[in-house]
C-alpha cells in the first residue's frame, strides 16, 4: 500500500494540470457537434427558421467537416488539434448517459456525482443527496476556497446542494435559503441581468453567464470551476433551429474567449484542462429533434470534448471504447491527480485515454 501511495504521489506531482474547468451546454446534440447544421431542419416547417437564406449563409457548407467548423470553429480548430472529442457514432465513437430519464436533473447529477440515481425523477428544486465532485474537491488540500460555479439554470444550485456543499454559486437567480452568498458581481452586470426582459422563467441568457464567468476567473482565479450554459436546450424546445444553432455557435465563442483568458494568466497558462459536455441528447427527425425523454430514441447519446496539458492530442476519436456521462466527475478529479472514484466507488471511472498519467 505504501508503494502504491508513493507511485500515486509521484504521478500526481508530475502531472501538468493544476486547474480544471467543467463546461456544459444543455441539450446540444452530437449530430450538430460532429456534422454541423442539419439540412432537414434549415427551414420554417421543421426548424422554425425565420431567415433561411441568412442561416444557410452562416452555417451551411457542402460537407459535414466544413459545416461543423462553421458552427463550432474553436472545437474543430483548437480542441480537435490539441485535445480529444468523443461521440461521433458514425465513426465508432459512442458517448452516452447511463441514467434512464434522459432529461436535465438526472443528467446533471450523473456528470457531477458520477452515478445515475433512479430516485431523481423530476427537475424540481430538491437538494441533491449525492456528493458532487466540486463539493468533494472543496475539502481536498489546496482547493478549499478555490472552487466555484457560475451557471444559468436556477435548479443547478439545488443539484450542487449549495446549502450542504457551501460552494460559491451564481445563477442570476435566488439561491437556496441557507446557501452562502459568496459571489457578487459588479452592479452593472447585476442590473443588466435584472433589467433584461426574460425569455424563459428559469434560464438567463448565456451571454450574461459568460461575462460573469470571465469576471470571476479574472478576479478570483479558482482551481476547480463549473460553468453551465442553457440556451441550446431552451431554443430547441421552442422549435427554433436558427436560434439553437446560433446559441451553439456563441457557446463555442465563449469557450474560446475563456480559453484565451486562462492562457493569458500565469495561474492557468499551460496548467489548465477544459472538459466540455452536455447533460443529454435529443431525438432526430422533423419533430423529435426538439425533445428528450425516456420516450425519445437517441436522447441517450451525447458528446464529450477534453483539452489540456495531460490529454493526448488524439483529436476526433474513432472506433474507440464507449464513454459515459458518469465518467465525467472522476475525470474532473483525475486530471488534478485526485481520486474521486476511490472516494465514491459507485462513481464512473475516469476516461483513461483522455489522461496521460506519468509512469503508466
Amino acid at each position: 500500500m505504501l508503494v502504491l501511495l508513493l507511485v500515486s504521489t509521484v504521478a500526481k506531482a508530475a502531472m501538468k494540470t493544476e486547474n480544471v474547468f467543467l463546461i456544459t451546454t444543455d441539450g446540444l446534440r452530437w449530430e450538430e457537434v460532429f456534422n454541423g447544421a442539419e439540412e432537414l431542419l434549415l427551414n420554417k416547417e421543421n426548424g422554425g427558421v425565420k431567415d433561411v437564406d441568412g442561416l444557410k449563409r452562416d452555417f451551411w457548407r457542402p460537407t459535414p467537416e466544413e459545416r461543423r467548423k462553421a458552427l463550432l470553429p474553436f472545437f474543430w480548430s483548437e480542441i480537435a488539434a490539441r485535445g480529444q472529442l468523443y461521440g461521433n457514432q458514425t465513426k465508432g465513437s459512442v458517448a452516452q448517459i447511463t441514467n434512464t430519464r434522459r432529461f436535465s436533473y438526472p443528467g446533471y447529477n450523473e456528470f457531477l456525482t458520477g452515478i445515475a440515481d433512479p430516485r431523481i425523477d423530476s427537475n424540481n428544486k430538491i437538494p441533491n443527496a449525492n456528493t458532487n465532485v466540486f463539493e468533494w474537491l472543496h475539502t481536498r488540500p489546496g482547493f478549499h476556497g478555490k472552487v466555484a460555479a457560475v451557471v444559468n439554470w436556477d435548479v443547478i444550485a439545488w443539484i450542487l446542494n449549495a446549502e450542504r456543499s457551501r460552494l460559491p454559486i451564481w445563477t442570476g437567480y435566488p439561491l437556496p435559503a441557507n446557501a452562502p452568498v459568496l459571489i457578487k458581481f459588479s452592479p452593472e452586470l447585476e442590473e443588466l441581468v435584472a433589467d433584461t426582459t426574460p425569455i424563459w422563467s428559469s434560464v438567463i441568457m448565456d451571454t450574461f453567464t459568460a461575462r460573469a464567468a470571465l469576471d470571476y476567473v479574472r478576479q478570483q482565479q479558482p482551481r476547480a470551476f463549473y460553468l453551465a450554459f442553457g440556451e441550446t436546450d431552451e431554443w430547441a424546445h421552442d422549435g427554433r433551429y436558427d436560434c439553437y444553432l446560433r446559441a451553439a455557435h456563441h457557446v463555442d465563442r465563449f469557450i474560446q474567449r475563456l480559453w484565451q483568458t486562462v492562457q493569458a494568466l500565469p495561474q492557468y497558462r499551460d496548467k489548465t484542462t477544459f472538459i466540455v459536455t452536455t447533460d443529454h441528447g435529443r431525438g432526430s427527425g422533423p419533430q423529435d429533434w426538439r425533445h428528450h425523454s425516456n420516450k425519445i430514441d437517441g436522447a441517450e447519446n451525447i458528446w464529450i470534448a477534453i483539452l489540456g496539458p495531460d490529454t493526448p492530442p488524439l483529436g476526433e476519436r474513432t472506433n474507440c471504447a464507449r464513454v459515459t456521462l458518469s465518467q465525467i466527475a472522476s475525470t474532473v478529479a483525475a486530471v488534478l491527480g485526485e481520486d474521486f472514484h476511490g472516494a465514491f466507488s459507485q462513481a464512473g471511472v475516469p476516461i483513461s485515454e483522455a489522461i496521460r498519467i506519468p509512469g503508466k
